[in-house]
């Protein structure tokens, strides 16, 4: 939870900024959290991070592109030292807002709210957001971030009231609402709409921007239509995956799952087989140009099982929460990889 000294300290530098650059996470809950801030100012770009696991440094050229006087950095514990150096050059204020565990080298970053850092709290970006925000007309964003980051905000009650039909079904759990209900579709629905290209990305966060209502996201019209067929395009080829991932399921703790092609969907594959199979350890690995993108989630400590092994592939990056991480690993070392994961798994 952010303290109220430092709600007010992160409202007096969105007030400050006169045109700030909001960089975010390439998912829903760092989408939210950007919509958010924007919406609490009125003015702002939004620029999802693509690159995996971290911000890197050429991300810096958006800053100039667009005159920015101010760097907010949503939903990311890694950023390149080459990017916050720029930023530091530029002499341009940095602010990051972040949930997750961080090994993030702070020289250089000003302004640091890590709430897993002080406090070992986990509450979504957006839900940090909402709370920088204020605006109860607004709270559906926060429910959406939270939702499709596996959170159950405290507001969710008020919320199922206000709306109980997109809420109607199995919903005990976050991933309940997520798989089962209404409200969970249209975090989905963002979700597979922000891996579009470029220009159709831009053309949904300006809709989501003006937007006032979660229901207005659901009805096809020229604002809508894009992410929408998106959606059912990219769902169709989920559904496949999802199957393949499927037939990988045997008797042992670990399933795991690797695929290749023009589309990575590795976080949403490896939250839904984690749903599906909650005993397990679950590892999506999304290989493509030499690089492998890896998903992986479990009930144990997985994050430092993940990181024990990938300490002797050279290239590997990693990092995340406890139960919910990721990281990258060169294609070439992917059996290694999960060879040492294997033998990390019978020491615990």
């Amino acid at each position: 939870m952010l303290t109220t000294k430092q709600i007010q300290e992160i409202r007096e530098h969105l007030e400050n900024a006169k045109n700030p650059v909001f960089f975010f996470d390439n998912d829903v809950d760092g989408l939210c959290g950007f919509l958010l801030l924007q919406k609490f100012i009125g003015r702002g770009r939004g620029i999802p991070i693509k690159s995996y696991p971290g911000l890197e440094k050429s991300y810096f050229k958006r800053v100039q592109e667009l005159g920015a006087d101010y760097v907010f950095v949503l939903d990311k514990p890694v950023i390149d030292s080459g990017f916050i150096e720029l930023v530091k050059e530029a002499n341009l204020p940095l602010v990051v807002i972040d949930h997750h565990p961080s090994t993030l080298d702070k020289e250089g970053v000003e302004f640091f709210y890590n709430t897993y850092e002080t406090s070992k709290e986990i509450e979504p970006t957006s839900y940090l957001c909402y709370k920088i925000n204020g605006k109860k007309e607004e709270q559906w964003l926060a429910v959406l971030g939270c939702i499709a980051d596996c959170y159950s905000p405290d507001f969710l009650e008020s919320f199922k009231k206000e709306n109980p039909e997109i809420l109607a079904g199995k919903n005990k759990t976050a991933f309940d609402i997520y798989y089962n209900t209404e409200l969970g579709k249209i975090a989905r629905i963002l979700a597979f709409g922000i891996l579009d290209k470029t220009s159709n990305v831009v053309s949904m966060i300006k809709f989501l921007i003006k937007t006032s209502n979660i229901h207005d996201l659901t009805q096809e019209n020229s604002n809508t239509r894009s992410f929408l067929s998106r959606f059912e395009y990219i769902n169709e080829k989920y559904q496949k995956l999802l199957k393949k991932a499927e037939e990988s399921v045997n008797k042992k703790d670990l399933l795991f799952f690797s695929y290749s092609g023009d589309m990575s969907i590795s976080q949403e594959l490896a939250n839904e087989l984690s749903y599906r199979h909650p005993k397990k350890v679950i590892v999506v690995l999304y290989s493509s140009s030499g690089k492998a993108n890896i998903s992986i989630r479990g009930a144990r400590d997985i994050r430092t099982l993940f990181l024990n092994s990938i300490t002797d592939i050279e290239g590997s990056t990693g990092g995340g929460h406890e139960h919910s991480c990721g990281g990258k690993i060169p294609s070439d070392s992917i059996a290694k990889f999960r060879d040492n994961l294997e033998k990390e798994m019978k020491k615990y």
